[in-house]
């Protein structure tokens, strides 16, 4: 054996394996203000239990935890909040703790019929309060901003001026996008039950001048005008593929000739390498409503179909990412 080769070894394997375990101390530091503790400057685990009022059993577990996993530093038994803990954990312009919150109570639980899942095919059967479904939103809205402020930094918007929002669940793509462009207009064709909350989103953003709201539902929708820009965010693995083909297509009917599409979800691809985060997402769409992560290929086959030629790929980080079309 080649002296450059490298010897099998369980770490991938025990790392994955364990990978529950620190999702789970992930989610007690941020439920019990671990993150937010450290906002003022470095503390010990004994400072961190008196901030937080848990034992400091507990603190200094989470914290030589969190330091391992990088989001944390720890200097001669202090921690402090890294770079990546500070702007999403810690009281930046984005906190990602109701998303944690919405992973330890709804989806991790719900990962527990994922066995049956595998064997089946079929969802776990989703039990749900108002409460749950407080949480459950909140989640799921909070991890749809951190994409939207993903794809406004990995896309231009300046060039655009008349925007088709068309079926998605989150007003922030284009409330990011207009917040790029000043004189972007927006036109939202959401599920009537989300039109009252994309206009208070849009009053309370100042974008109420800029926006224009239809309440259609998202499979039979066929929005009116001549868009440059049309953006379809977490639509597709909502709905099957007759349907998404439709959608599609109505979308190319209401785009100007060389507009362009923003097709935003997770995708099953055929690269070397999976990238992981759109194949574990298609284990959660399924567990948790049986709603589908496609094969990319078979998306495109859909956007061929409709009048619209991929030309790119935007991979955006710890987010879904895009296929950027061009209406032809």
């Amino acid at each position: 054996m080649s002296g450059s080769t490298k010897t099998a070894g369980p770490e991938r394997i025990v790392d994955i394996a364990v990978g529950y375990m620190a999702a789970k101390q992930l989610f007690a530091a941020s439920r019990i203000g671990l993150f937010t503790a450290l906002t003022g400057g470095p503390l010990t685990a004994a400072e961190l239990a008196e901030k937080t009022g848990k034992p400091e059993k507990i603190t200094r577990i989470l914290g030589d935890a969190m330091s391992s996993l990088g989001l944390l530093s720890r200097v001669d038994g202090r921690y402090d909040l890294t770079a990546d803990a500070a702007a999403y954990l810690g009281g930046g312009d984005l906190d990602l703790a109701p998303f944690l919150t919405f992973l330890d109570s709804i989806s991790y639980p719900h990962w527990l019929h994922f066995g049956h899942t595998a064997d089946s095919g079929e969802p776990g059967k989703l039990e749900m309060d108002d409460a749950r479904w407080g949480t459950f939103m909140a989640g799921v809205m909070t991890y749809n901003a951190l994409h939207a402020k993903m794809l406004a930094v990995a896309y231009d918007f300046g060039s655009h001026r008349k925007a088709l929002d068309l079926g998605g669940l989150s007003s922030a793509f284009a409330v990011e996008a207009m917040k790029a462009n000043d004189e972007l207009h927006t036109t939202f064709v959401f599920d009537p039950g989300f039109a009252e909350s994309v206009t208070t989103a849009a009053a309370e953003a100042g974008l109420a001048d800029r926006t224009t709201v239809v309440g259609a539902e998202t499979p039979t929708a066929r929005p009116e005008g001549e868009f440059d820009l049309v953006m379809v965010n977490h639509v597709v693995h909502r709905f099957d593929a007759k349907q998404n083909a439709g959608i599609l297509r109505n979308a190319r009917a209401a785009a100007a000739p060389g507009a362009t599409l923003l097709l935003l979800d997770f995708f099953l691809d055929d690269d070397t390498v999976q990238r992981p985060i759109d194949a574990l997402h298609a284990g959660e769409y399924l567990v948790i409503d049986g709603t589908v992560v496609y094969p990319e290929a078979e998306v495109r086959g859909w956007l061929d179909e409709a009048g619209w030629r991929v030309t790119d790929r935007l991979a955006l980080p710890g987010s879904p990412r895009v296929l950027v079309a061009e209406a032809v």
